[in-house]
């Protein structure tokens, strides 16, 4: 089951109302609680989504070390007590905003509404959730708001970011959509972040091809943001996931969209950046990448444009370029997945013999000359030489004027000849 909880279930979890330790939740995980008790861990963590903010690495140290029925329970007490006091790590004007916070929390109301919009709410410790983001240590997600029907911890297993600029140019947002089709033709799952530009190109692109895509967004997965994007948001819910650390109804800041980055990070094998500036959100993603030991790539651009910059010097230093889908799949996949060889077209003069090519090369560009001559350029013998002309006039490279010999006017094949002969 993908921990999909009813909304009635959590009206005793209000203002302190979730009660008690629950002994082997002290990791955090909820990992072989009773159900009930599971439960009760559950609409915890969905109650905290409200209380801590993404990322916020001091009060997953608390969830890690009390478990989240626990650490509801401290922060809702009636009275500032010796369990509360031992939430060390802020000042107490901070705690008391952490109180503050979790008095108002009303998992219920939270969960009816993600039902509402056909979601569902997945935690450590669910059969569904992606075990990479654990990667995160004390900065992982309390748990995720999840709308869609694939299985979450499914597709994440085989994913690759494609992240870049919003302001991105048509090169950018064309490279965004053909990695989105070729890595979703080829089984793979696109993860971005629903954004104007290289997100919405990338998620398009994906989409089109009839493939696998999924939204993280920095707000409630029921918020549409950006507003422009309704409809291609609508449509991954419905094709794909959009999921959330924040619950329902939250709305978007600027912190929460660089910590969002981290998310898409850790969830994927990969991250793939198209078009980015020095200072972009999407070279924070990549970065975080490196740190979990991610693969990190780059699509390069011109050499004199601001907007690739930041890929550019992602490519400086551990990231790999690539090109296309089949380039990236080869980085990121399994044994065998190779991108084709690379090579440019095959002339009819690359398939001479070493004698024959220098024979042809010995003729001049204007004129004929005769056998010997042709023999002293290519450093061979007149015999030889005249053989290899009878050939190369075989092949329409060549024809003869009495005793001359001259390229032939007109061939294709002239063209690539070097100039100025014998």
């Amino acid at each position: 089951m993908s921990g999909t909880v009813s909304a009635g279930a959590g009206e005793d979890a209000v203002e302190g109302k979730v009660e008690g330790a629950v002994g082997s939740a002290v990791d955090g995980s909820g990992k072989g609680l009773p159900e009930g008790e599971r439960e009760r861990e559950r609409l915890a963590r969905a109650a905290l989504t409200r209380v801590i903010e993404p990322g916020d690495e001091t009060g997953g140290r608390w969830l890690r070390e009390c478990g989240a029925v626990e650490l509801m329970r401290r922060l809702t007490s009636l009275e500032f007590d010796e369990a509360a006091a031992a939430l060390t790590g802020v000042t107490g004007k901070r705690l008391g905003g952490y109180r503050m916070r979790a008095a108002a929390a009303d998992p219920a109301r939270d969960l009816a509404a993600v039902a509402a919009v056909g979601g569902r709410f997945v935690c450590p410790g669910d059969e569904e959730w992606p075990g990479q983001l654990d990667d995160l240590g004390d900065g992982r997600p309390v748990g995720l708001w999840v709308r869609g029907r694939p299985h979450l911890r499914m597709w994440a297993l085989r994913s690759v970011a494609v992240v870049g600029a919003r302001a991105c140019t048509s090169y950018g947002a064309h490279m965004a959509a053909s990695l989105g089709t070729g890595l979703a033709e080829r089984g793979w799952v696109v993860v971005s972040g629903a954004a104007f530009g290289v997100d919405g190109a990338a998620h398009r692109g994906a989409l089109a091809a009839g493939g696998a895509t999924v939204a993280v967004l920095a707000c409630g997965v029921d918020v549409v943001y950006p507003r422009g994007h309704a409809e291609l948001i609508g449509r991954i819910a419905e094709q794909g996931l959009v999921i959330g650390e924040l619950p329902p109804g939250s709305h978007p800041t600027q912190s929460r969209f660089v910590l969002r980055n981290r998310v898409i990070a850790a969830l994927t094998r990969g991250t793939v950046v198209v078009e980015a500036e020095y200072r972009s959100g999407s070279l924070v993603t990549a970065r975080g990448a490196q740190r979990l030991g991610r693969f990190t790539m780059g699509v390069p651009g011109p050499a004199t444009s601001g907007l690739s910059a930041g890929v550019h010097e992602l490519l400086r230093g551990e990231g790999v370029l690539v090109t296309d889908a089949a380039e990236v799949v080869e980085l990121i996949g399994d044994i065998g997945d190779l991108a084709p060889a690379r090579r440019g077209p095959v002339l009819p003069r690359d398939l001479l013999d070493p004698v024959a090519a220098l024979v042809l090369e010995s003729l001049p560009a204007r004129g004929s000359v005769d056998a010997h001559r042709v023999a002293r350029g290519a450093g061979t013998t007149p015999d030889d030489a005249l053989g290899k002309l009878y050939e190369l006039h075989s092949l329409g490279f060549v024809e003869r004027h009495g005793d001359g010999w001259q390229l032939t006017p007109g061939s294709p094949h002239r063209a690539h000849v070097r100039r100025g002969g014998a």
